[in-house]
C-alpha cells in the first residue's frame, strides 16, 4: 500500500540522486470521438503532458481522425492491432496477436491496418505496435520491421529495448485500471504502489538490481472508455504531481520510441 506522501518521496530520491523520474503516457482503445476521448485530451492538454493514443485501425472512423488531428499536439496516434478482435480458444488468456493463427494471416491484417491508419490519421501516426491485450506472440516479433513497425509496447518490464534489429520496445508498468469483477479503478494506493515500485526499481537498478530497466521510462497505462469517475479523479491528481515535482520529466511519445510518423499509405494494401 502506497500513500501519496511516499510516492513524493521517491520523486524526492529521484531529486536527490541527480536523476529525471522519466515517465511516458499510453491510453488504449480509441475507435471514435466520444465524450471521454474530449476528457482524456482536454487532461493531457491542460497538464502538458503528451499522451500516446493507441488505435484500433479496422474499426475506428474518419471523424476519430480530425479528433486527433485538432489535438496534434498532445495526442500522438500509435496503432493498437487491426480489430481487437480474441483469436484465443475459450479457457485461454484472450490474444489478437497470439499463435492462433498462421503469421501470414496476421501480418496481412497489420498491414491492413498500419493503411488504415495513415487513411484516417495521415502521416501524424507512429509506426509503433500495442498488441491488444499485450500479448503477442513471440514469433510475429522478429516480422515487425519487415512491415514497417518499428516499434513495439506491451505490458511489464522489457526484457530489451531492442528485442530484433529495427525495433524498439518500450512498455507500460502502472494499468490504473482492475479488468476482473467489478470492473473499476485499481484504487489508489494500489495505482500508486506499482508506480513507485517501478521507479524504485529502476533507481536501484545501478546498485545491483536487476528488477527493471534503468532507461526504460516508467509508463502510465489508461482506457479512456473504460475509465469509472475514481480513475479520473486519480488521473486529475496525479499528473499535477508529476508534471510539479521537479525529478519528474514526461518523455514525449516521439522520443520515446525514437522514430518519425508513419509514412504508410493506404494504397500500400
Amino acid at each position: 500500500m502506497t500513500s501519496w506522501r511516499e510516492f513524493e518521496q521517491e520523486l524526492d530520491a529521484w531529486a536527490e540522486a541527480g536523476s529525471s523520474a522519466t515517465f511516458w503516457w499510453r491510453d488504449d482503445d480509441a475507435v471514435e470521438p466520444t465524450a471521454a476521448l474530449d476528457r482524456l485530451l482536454a487532461l493531457a492538454a491542460a497538464q502538458e503532458v503528451p499522451v500516446a493514443t493507441a488505435v484500433v485501425p479496422g474499426r475506428s472512423c474518419i471523424a476519430l481522425g480530425r479528433r486527433l488531428a485538432a489535438a496534434a499536439d498532445i495526442a500522438i496516434p500509435l496503432q493498437h492491432g487491426y480489430l481487437h478482435r480474441n483469436h484465443a480458444p475459450a479457457g485461454e488468456k484472450k490474444a489478437e496477436l497470439g499463435d492462433h493463427r498462421p503469421s501470414a494471416q496476421v501480418c496481412e491484417e497489420l498491414m491492413r491496418g498500419a493503411a488504415r491508419m495513415a487513411a484516417i490519421l495521415g502521416p501524424g501516426a507512429l509506426p509503433v505496435l500495442v498488441p491488444p491485450w499485450n500479448r503477442i506472440a513471440p514469433e510475429l516479433v522478429p516480422m515487425l520491421p519487415e512491415l514497417g513497425l518499428t516499434g513495439l509496447s506491451t505490458y511489464g518490464a522489457r526484457a530489451a529495448s531492442a528485442p530484433v534489429p529495427g525495433l524498439t520496445q518500450v512498455n507500460t508498468h502502472v494499468d490504473i485500471m482492475r479488468w476482473d469483477a467489478p470492473r473499476g479503478f485499481l484504487g489508489e494506493s494500489e495505482a500508486l504502489g506499482l508506480f513507485r515500485g517501478h521507479l524504485e526499481a529502476r533507481r536501484r537498478a545501478g546498485t545491483g538490481r536487476a528488477d527493471a530497466d534503468p532507461s526504460e521510462p516508467t509508463g502510465l497505462l489508461t482506457h479512456h472508455l473504460a475509465h469509472d469517475e475514481p480513475a479520473w479523479e486519480f488521473l486529475e491528481r496525479l499528473l499535477p504531481v508529476l508534471t510539479r515535482h521537479p525529478a519528474a520529466s514526461a518523455i514525449p511519445v516521439f522520443d520515446v520510441f525514437n522514430t518519425m510518423p508513419s509514412s504508410v499509405s493506404e494504397g500500400s494494401t
